[in-house]
């Protein structure tokens, strides 16, 4: 193993090291096409003293994927680990619920831990970040993709003007920034593209993308949840209050912010929570804010194998999410066996937050639920 700094002589400028609770790296896998890049290098000095470990693919380290052990240190290795990587794959998908499109990602796995969530289902038993360098190429076929696309012929769900483009598919964008600039390089792209706009969710603030000046052209999604679910389930996440805090911070700097109500859990008690949380926005978000802000209804999904997972290093999750008395297997897009709310109770769920939406929070315009 070599130390990251002594891979190359020319690393300059140096860059500020990164001081984040989420990121004591020690350890970085990295393809060496990643590595010698300018964005590799980049990412290699924020973490000054990390041992860079040479693989040949960010899908073929046996330490990490597949490694049954690493359920016992899933918090550890998120901390601790990096991967970088080449996408091999640039293309943009349709998508047509959130976004219209899903833009190729420039980073997967997440350094937070959310006990629901979908994205380590895909890396075996380990999910640290792994940070995708050609950000060049990635952002040359974006800007080509909304060529192509021209002018949005009409309004649907996803923005009534504009083509909007998924940023964060398999990671949280905010935590990424963390990484590297590819998300500031991202929210520049948009900046200039007068058709399209960039989106993400995310659950954690970071408050150096208020300097990227997206010029309305990023929408970023905070996803909320009654803040006694995201004590048990948010796990290593910025806390509910501060999410809310920043809102009003990020429509000032030109952000348009919308709302992620994901997941929404049925449990004794749901109601009075989200009440609550409702009733706060109300008392706390701005009129600017309000008068932009719209909201996604997502009710859970969660997955056998996820499950598993979690018995394994956070068991009390499951007590929330694994209800098979009201809950009914899904095959969802990727072929993956789910298991989500009956249609019955997912469809009194969805009613019932609505109703809660329109009498507390009358402003708040949901633009879909599922």
């Amino acid at each position: 193993m070599t130390d990251a700094l002594t891979l190359f002589d020319d690393l300059e400028p140096a860059e500020t090291p990164v001081d984040s609770r989420l990121l004591q790296v020690r350890t970085v896998y990295a393809e060496p096409a990643a590595a010698a890049s300018p964005r590799g290098r980049q990412v290699l000095a924020r973490f000054p003293d990390a041992e860079l470990v040479e693989v040949p693919s960010h899908w073929q380290i046996p330490d990490l994927h597949g490694n049954e052990g690493n359920v016992e240190r899933w918090v550890r290795v998120k901390t601790e680990t990096l991967v970088l990587g080449v996408k091999k794959s640039v293309t943009v998908r349709p998508n047509g619920r959130s976004a219209d499109f899903i833009a190729p990602s420039t980073a997967n796995g997440c350094a937070m831990a959310c006990a629901y969530c979908y994205v380590p289902r895909r890396k075996g038993y380990a999910n640290p970040i792994t940070v995708f360098t050609n950000i060049d190429q990635i952002t040359r076929a974006v800007r080509r993709h909304v060529d192509r696309q021209g002018v949005k012929p009409e309004p649907n769900e996803c923005d009534p003007f504009d083509w909007v483009y998924d940023l964060g598919e398999n990671s949280d964008c905010s935590v990424d920034a963390l990484v590297s600039d590819n998300i500031a390089d991202l929210v520049a792209t948009f900046r200039t593209l007068p058709t399209a706009k960039a989106s993400f969710a995310t659950k954690f603030v970071n408050r150096q993308l208020l300097d990227l000046d997206p010029q309305g052209r990023t929408r970023v999604r905070f996803s909320l949840m009654p803040d006694a679910d995201a004590k048990l389930l948010d796990v290593r996440t910025s806390r509910i209050d501060e999410r809310i805090a920043a809102i009003d911070d990020f429509v000032e700097a030109g952000y348009e912010v919308h709302l992620n109500f994901s997941p929404v859990v049925l449990r004794e008690g749901w109601e009075a929570d989200w009440t609550t949380l409702l009733r706060q926005l109300d008392d706390e978000l701005s009129d600017a804010t309000k008068a932009q802000a719209a909201t996604e209804i997502i009710m859970l999904t969660h997955n056998e194998q996820l499950h598993e997972v979690n018995l394994g290093w956070h068991p009390q999750a499951e007590e929330l999410l694994w209800r098979p008395e009201v809950q009914q297997p899904k095959v969802s897009q990727n072929g993956m066996l789910n298991v989500r709310y009956r249609n019955d109770v997912k469809r009194a769920g969805v009613d019932r937050l609505q109703q809660l939406i329109a009498r507390h929070a009358p402003w708040l315009r949901v633009r879909y639920a599922f």
